[in-house]
């Protein structure tokens, strides 16, 4: 693993001196500005081959992962279109967190607790990012969303209800599901 990370990181140097040099050498037009989001995408990018290729199997790097790329790609859109879309695209901010988490999640050991901040973020991040690019109106998403997530709540509420525990003769429990009659 070692030895792939400094042939990556080794590889990376050669081609950014590379860049620079020729640039200076009058050979390519080459600006800073289309480089930088490399800092935060590239790093993203081989976060996420170590883990699928194998290099680390912890999937904790997913996170910085998922959030390098997400950003990286944001500013990428900004330093092409312009840093006036910004204005609209900083809900990316938020989905970016989510997407990281969503694939910790994926990827994981799938903790059901992870799933309250990726939909808390996600959904506060497409909620903005729809009206703020005029996809949806927010008037009716966020409604929408608090409703859904109302119901969600209630039932999770309801089968923990519908549950009871008896202890067993080893000490663990049996988990009992109570049939409604009505």
């Amino acid at each position: 693993m070692k030895k792939n990370h400094n042939i990556f990181i080794g590889g990376l140097f050669i081609i950014i001196g590379t860049l620079f040099l020729l640039s200076n050498l009058g050979y390519i037009s080459f600006s800073w500005s289309y480089v930088w989001p490399l800092a935060l995408l590239v790093p993203g990018i081989y976060l996420h081959m170590s883990f699928f290729t194998g290099m680390d199997k912890n999937p904790g790097i997913l996170v910085p992962g998922g959030i390098l790329t997400t950003y990286g790609l944001l500013f990428y859109a900004n330093v092409v279109f312009g840093w006036n879309i910004m204005a609209e695209l900083w809900p990316v901010f938020l989905i970016g967190i989510s997407i990281g988490l969503l694939e910790l999640y994926l990827f994981g050991s799938r903790d059901k607790a992870l799933l309250i901040p990726i939909t808390i973020l996600g959904g506060l991040g497409l909620i903005f990012l729809t009206n703020t690019i005029y996809i949806l109106n927010r008037k009716y998403l966020a409604p929408a969303f608090l409703i859904v997530l109302g119901i969600l709540i209630l039932l999770k509420s309801d089968r923990r209800q519908n549950t009871q525990s008896r202890p067993k003769p080893d000490g663990s429990e049996i988990i009992i599901k109570e049939e409604k009659q009505e």
